[in-house]
């Protein structure tokens, strides 16, 4: 073992001493485009006589700087060409390129491979399975399409178990088409005599290669690709359809709106109803609830406006009741009827996935160049025992009550929780809400978590932080959760209790595990940077996809997922995540757009910070709601704007224009100089700008101003 890395070390400093002598001597000079040019008609000469010596010289040297990933490969290359001609210079620089790529390979893998193995043997099991099911696929296209430095992927393949004879054969075959073109290059190079040479149709042709090869290279492997994984499927000899919608959620109806708008023939399946979760459990029932809530609020707020009293009464009945109302009121903007008249076939059932081409419903298969799956999510139930002894609720099912619970338990304190908490607490329900870590809200600034926590104590809600659910107790009618809280048992009583622990992608029944698309560790479906599958017409967007559960991130996918399944033929767009707003509708209202303090402690980013307190704005003093703040992170010493968090009344409208800015790239003096309406709470805005620019004053030119001043007053 000694004798081993005794070794080990001895050939590392050698061969590290060789590259430091190659730079302290400054031979890289002798490889540039410019010293090729002046000493080309000696080496031409030279090769005249001494051609098979040549040729030795030449490959040992470019093995060389190939094995020791010294720079200059490609001028080598070029005067491959310019002395041996197209068909021998490719023959040399393949096998010469080919060979020194091989022993930086083995360097890497006798160096370093046993090492890296077992210090991150968890880590790389998934890569080692991977590169021993398609190696070789992977290897081949990064060569024909590099992605990476080639010494990058010499050194990183000798750290997996590619075998190496499958990466010498590879690398050769992988790099062949690019050796020629460059090759190709260099034999036009040689002949230039003047500067108008570089100008002559072949040379241009020459460079015009080497800038279509790649994306010739790569339409060349999503060919082969393609095949690979279509080969075990029949295509139909016509299809039905363009495109199959799976899920008539905000993603389907989006992706399918789409299709239909640019005239392609498109089908929606739904099995359950048109307009998914949203729509009928989540976004629209949920804000129609806590309207109703926040107007008792108010009453109760009574004399903070003037009022002497104010009181009353209702029957929770009646208010669940309007949340169907409400439903029903933006069902028509979802339904059937007006998406089959914008050329949708809507189509009610459970659908499965039998091909990459067909779709089965109702025992009717459909067949379809692409597919979109946009099946959504479903609240997570934990494994809990004794849950299966209850009635328990989830943000599916809890609409369908009629009568207030008179002791409502809510497990989870993210927004769903919240918001749920606050709502029914308001409607007269005593919630206790429970929360396994410190926090509530804990993707959301200490600060801002601070405030909705302080209002959820001071309207009587019960926390209960550190607590984790470990069981449910049953006696009789009496129900109680049972937590551990630092090692101690609490029993907490509830009469009903809300499951808002998430939302889990719902990819059960749709055919995915038997045709075999790939999915993540949290069930979520696996796809690239185009929202495809690893079946290239078979792509994914929504809650199933399961990078943001937000009916707008929903919309924003399916735009990409519809074009890329159409036209992608022609050109993709890869899906933009970089400004992603979201808000938390408690009251007072969190919103959040970019990063906030905690992701860039946490990601060591540098910002500077402006903090505006809406104690201080005008209209939020006149409407009893001056609380909160506006917060925004800034690149130090710039405008740009990294992220912006506002807690305070309407939060998720006002921060719409830093959602603007962002994308847009508009920095805070643009803000600042832009007319907001008086009395609005958007002012805030205006003012939290002003506040970055009270510290970015320049200070040095306002003294001499000060004294221009003085001296005009003489």
């Amino acid at each position: 073992m000694k004798k081993s890395l005794g070794v080990k070390i001895i050939l590392l400093m050698v061969i590290a001493g060789v590259i430091v002598l190659f730079f302290l001597f400054d031979l890289d000079r002798y490889f540039s485009f410019v010293n090729l040019k002046s000493q080309l008609d000696f080496f031409e000469g030279y090769y005249r006589q001494h051609k098979a010596l040549t040729m030795v010289m030449y490959m040992a040297v470019y093995v060389l700087m190939a094995a020791l990933s010294l720079p200059g490969a490609a001028v080598m290359t070029l005067a491959g060409g310019a002395l041996f001609g197209l068909v021998y210079g490719t023959v040399l620089v393949s096998f010469a390129s080919t060979t020194g790529a091989t022993l930086a390979f083995l360097f890497s893998r006798y160096m370093f491979k046993d090492w890296v193995q077992r210090k991150f043997s968890s880590n790389l099991d998934a890569i080692n399975k991977g590169m021993e099911k398609e190696g070789g696929f992977y290897l081949f296209a990064l060569r024909l399409v590099p992605v990476f430095p080639f010494f990058v992927i010499n050194l990183v393949m000798g750290l997996t178990a590619l075998r190496t004879s499958v990466f010498y054969i590879v690398s050769q075959v992988g790099m062949l088409a690019g050796t020629i073109v460059y090759v190709n290059a260099g034999t036009h190079l040689a002949k230039i005599e003047s500067a108008g040479g570089i100008l002559s149709l072949k040379l241009i042709f020459s460079f015009v290669l080497l800038g279509i090869f790649p994306i010739i290279a790569r339409r060349f492997i999503s060919a082969v690709r393609q095949r690979k994984v279509f080969s075990k499927f029949m295509k139909p000899k016509k299809y039905e359809y363009n495109l199959v919608v799976i899920g008539a959620g905000s993603a389907g109806l989006v992706a399918s709106y789409i299709a239909a708008a640019v005239k392609a023939k498109v089908a929606l399946i739904e099995a359950h109803q048109m307009g998914g979760d949203c729509l009928n459990t989540g976004c629209v029932p949920s804000k129609a609830l806590l309207a109703g809530a926040k107007f008792l609020s108010r009453v109760k707020r009574a004399e903070e406006y003037g009022f002497d009293k104010a009181s009353v009464e209702f029957d929770f009945a009646r208010v669940m009741e309007r949340v169907q109302s409400v439903i029903k009121k933006v069902e028509p903007h979802d339904s059937v009827e007006r998406y089959t008249g914008l050329g949708v076939d809507c189509i009610h059932g459970k659908a499965k996935i039998i091909s990459p081409f067909e779709v089965c419903v109702n025992d009717k298969i459909f067949t379809t160049k692409n597919i979109i799956i946009a099946t959504g999510a479903t609240p997570m139930v934990p494994d809990l025992p004794g849950l299966e002894k209850i009635n328990y609720l989830t943000s599916d099912t809890i609409w369908d009550i009629r009568t207030l619970p008179k002791k409502l338990l809510v497990l989870g304190a993210g927004p769903i929780g919240c918001e749920l908490a606050q709502g029914f607490s308001r409607l007269g329900s005593n919630v206790t809400l429970v929360q396994r870590s410190g926090r509530i809200m804990k993707k959301e600034d200490p600060d801002a978590a601070q405030i909705i926590l302080d209002r959820f104590q001071a309207e009587g809600i019960t926390l209960f932080l550190n607590h984790s659910a470990r069981a449910i107790d049953v006696l009789g009618e009496e129900k109680k959760l049972v937590c551990d809280h630092d090692g101690k048992e609490v029993k907490i009583p509830f009469d009903e209790i809300l499951i808002a622990l998430g939302r889990v992608p719902d990819v059960k029944g749709v055919g995915l595990e038997e045709l075999g698309i790939e999915l993540k560790g949290n069930q979520s479906i696996k796809t690239n940077e185009f929202l495809q599958t690893n079946f290239p017409n078979i792509y994914c967007c929504g809650d199933v996809h399961g990078r943001y559960q937000f009916t707008h991130t929903a919309a924003h996918e399916s735009w990409y997922a519809s074009v890329n399944a159409l036209f992608g033929g022609f050109k993709k767009f890869r899906v933009d995540y970089s400004i992603i707003p979201w808000a938390t509708f408690t009251d007072p209202e969190v919103a959040r757009v970019g990063i906030n303090e905690t992701d860039a402690n946490l990601a060591g980013i540098d910002y500077e910070m402006a903090r505006y307190g809406l104690a201080d704005l005008d209209r939020a003093i006149a409407d009893s709601e001056d609380h909160g703040f506006v917060k925004v992170l800034t690149v130090p010493g710039k405008d740009r704007i990294l992220g912006v968090t506002i807690v305070g009344h309407h939060a998720a409208d006002v921060i719409s224009e830093f959602v603007l800015a962002m994308k847009h790239g508009i920095g805070l003096n643009k803000i600042l100089g832009t007319i907001h309406i008086y009395p609005t709470m958007a002012e805030a805005n205006k003012y939290a700008a002003g506040l970055w620019k009270k510290t970015h004053a320049p200070k040095k030119l306002l003294a001499w101003v000060a004294k221009y001043h003085a001296w005009v007053r003489k």
